[in-house]
């Protein structure tokens, strides 16, 4: 690598400390606030130019991001500025490839010191090379946004449909009110036209989410019995669920036995299962893409009967309040099982729940296909990041990833 010059962090760069600022939680400027573990809000002046990047300073989690507008950043986190001529969004593939986040200096508060990073040892590419880097590993974040942003897209989306159709009988309402149709015919002609004396839809009926769904919990096999852990089969806890940028679940961080699995009642819960977190917190929500086993915080829903498990994980969604209204306990809230069942919903004529799925279900099927195509994205730039960064890729090799 006779063209990459050997340096040091601190000769590179400064690290400079972010400042104090108020409200940005719950602000709606057009710059983002970063901390030290990423975005935290939104301000009307920012504090540094794009593109930039931040790096955690103090906390268990000190991340690193990177930004292409103005941004501010809050004490609890540093941003970057270049001594060199650098560009940007390679140096942000470098703090990451140099786990400089990862550095901690032994305090109670888990930080990382400025003198730290500087002394650190640092390989740099001239700057055609380091642009030529980051757009290949720039590209792969870029897609794997925009997926983001279209799966947030299309579950608002689907939420928005639930809510009108379920909630708030907007096409009922706008009958009775005499307003335009704003629904295909096929589907229009299928919503009632006037209210019952109890306020939902003539001809829908009230049951119980225990009657149109069959309800499990888990549990966890013994720890201490090495046969039972370490094989093929899917086993979430709610923490599998908490990271979740979707409501699908395609992976869980551990994985049981034949002779785990025969350990939980409930066994192993089939591809479509919906999942409820029911402590600590009740909450997390996914629906399974894979057969899996769940320890015991959880409400697993298997919808085949007259209810899909897209209404169900809407309807779960949209009736979260009533969830904790019926949770108990004195050191953590948790929904029980036998709390759970008896809770009321809606149920539409069967013509129309079945207009719903099909209505929805793309929308569905699409975040799943997106989320999917996301880590396979994510895959290639975490394999080709280090090569890239330590020069055992060249970027024209790397190309054919992308």
């Amino acid at each position: 690598m006779v063209e990459w010059r050997e340096t040091t962090w601190g000769t590179e760069i400064s690290l400079e400390y972010g400042k104090g600022i108020r409200g940005y939680a719950d602000a709606v400027g057009p710059y983002r606030v970063f901390g030290s573990n990423g975005p935290v809000g939104w301000t009307n002046e920012p504090l540094a130019p794009g593109p930039g990047v931040i790096l955690g300073r103090k906390g268990a989690y000190r991340g690193v991001q990177f930004s292409k507008e103005p941004f501010f950043v809050i004490d609890t986190a540093y941003y970057v500025v270049p001594k060199s001529e650098l560009d940007m969004r390679w140096l942000y593939y470098a703090i990451i490839h140099h786990k400089l986040g990862e550095i901690d200096d032994g305090s109670p508060i888990p930080s990382t010191t400025r003198a730290a990073v500087y002394v650190r040892d640092l390989s740099v590419p001239e700057l055609a090379e380091q642009e030529a880097i980051a757009s290949v590993l720039g590209t792969l974040d870029d897609k794997i946004e925009l997926n983001r942003r279209m799966n947030g897209t299309l579950e608002a989306m689907a939420r928005a449909i639930y809510k009108d159709w379920f909630v708030d009988f907007g096409p009922t309402r706008a009958k009775m009110e005499g307003r335009a149709p704003y629904l295909a015919p096929n589907i229009w002609s299928l919503f009632p036209d006037r209210l019952d004396d109890q306020g939902k839809p003539t001809g829908w009926i009230t049951s119980t989410i225990g009657q149109e769904v069959e309800v499990f919990g888990g549990s966890t096999p013994s720890t201490k019995e090495p046969a039972f852990w370490g094989g093929d089969i899917a086993w979430a806890t709610p923490k599998d669920l908490s990271s979740l940028s979707t409501p699908a679940l395609l992976s869980t961080e551990r994985q049981i036995t034949d002779a785990g699995l025969a350990q939980i009642g409930s066994g192993l819960l089939p591809v479509g299962t919906v999942l409820l977190s029911s402590r600590a917190p009740i909450g997390y929500m996914a629906i399974a893409q894979i057969p899996v086993a769940v320890n015991q915080g959880f409400i697993a829903m298997i919808c085949e009967k007259r209810l899909s498990n897209i209404f169900v994980w809407l309807w779960t969604q949209a009736n979260m309040e009533t969830v904790h209204q019926n949770a108990n306990g004195s050191t953590f809230q948790e929904i029980s099982k036998a709390n759970f069942r008896p809770i009321e919903l809606t149920v539409a004529t069967p013509e129309l729940l079945r207009a719903f799925d099909e209505t929805a279900r793309p929308l569905f099927d699409r975040i799943v296909a997106n989320e999917k195509e996301n880590r396979s994205l994510a895959a290639t730039r975490d394999f080709l990041l280090p090569r890239l960064m330590s020069g055992e890729v060249r970027v024209g090799d790397a190309a054919s990833f992308v």
